[in-house]
């Protein structure tokens, strides 16, 4: 039996892996004294080379090892406990690419590629894909009320930002950024498109990874906003998103 990882905020890996392990949930404002006080450099930076601390991070206290990125928790995971759950990384192309035409102004992370590369790529251009059009998620971002000021200043710090209205956008500036999303999804959707729910029979981490701004998306956005990207492209991140609800458990 695997051991009890101590998993710093929710990810779908650790349930797919069927590995025991307790979430501690980590206010925004928190985040970077978290990290730091865990001894995990940032794994991404800010255009001018400032620290940009983000989470989940892992802790698994068999090997004392600490990891801080989703990408790199999930190459650990499946090295380290092959037997426990399903492979999250099999043989499988995955040909997706986005190249955003407005500077992303949220870091991507750096993660070492060298074990996975296809899935390594295919993370950072779905992360660039949802990451350039959170706009539409912001709205509705479930913060706690006590520490929701405080929570705000530091989503405007790392955006770059003076003012919450600067996240606001009129009725036209959605609908064309909705246009925008769509499009920008569309090769995506392909990939799903001869197996469905996911981009083969099984589930890998290439659909958590797609499933994770899915769930996130259905949590923040409009309710009808939600359901026309449900329904896009025939439906299939619709159906993604269902089939990986079993996966999505906070333990």
């Amino acid at each position: 039996m695997p051991p009890n990882l101590t998993f710093y905020d929710v990810a779908m890996a650790l349930n797919y892996k069927a590995i025991p392990h307790e979430t501690t949930w980590v206010t925004l404002p928190d985040i970077k004294n978290v990290r730091s006080g865990l001894g995990i450099p940032a794994c991404r930076k800010f255009a001018d080379g400032t620290d940009f601390y983000t989470l989940p991070i892992l802790i698994d206290p068999t090997t004392s090892r600490k990891i801080g990125d989703s990408f790199d928790i999930a190459v650990y995971l499946n090295k380290q406990y092959p037997d426990s759950g399903g492979d999250l990384f099999p043989p499988q192309s995955l040909d997706y690419t986005y190249d955003p035409s407005a500077q992303i102004l949220i870091p991507l992370s750096e993660t070492d590629a060298s074990e996975y590369p296809q899935y390594a790529r295919f993370n950072a251009n779905v992360d660039a894909a949802f990451t350039m059009h959170t706009l539409l998620m912001v709205g509705g971002m479930p913060f706690d009320p006590e520490t929701e000021e405080e929570a705000k200043k530091e989503f405007l710090r790392r955006a770059g930002a003076t003012s919450w209205d600067a996240f606001s956008l009129g009725d036209e500036q959605r609908k064309q950024m909705l246009g925008s999303f769509e499009k920008a999804l569309g090769d995506l959707a392909k990939l799903f498109g001869n197996h469905g729910p996911f981009i083969t029979e099984k589930a890998s981490y290439a659909d958590l990874i797609v499933g994770g701004w899915l769930r996130m998306a259905n949590r923040t956005m409009p309710a009808d906003e939600w359901e026309q990207l449900r329904g896009w492209h025939g439906g299939v991140f619709g159906r993604l998103h269902d089939a990986l609800e079993e996966y999505a458990v906070v333990n």
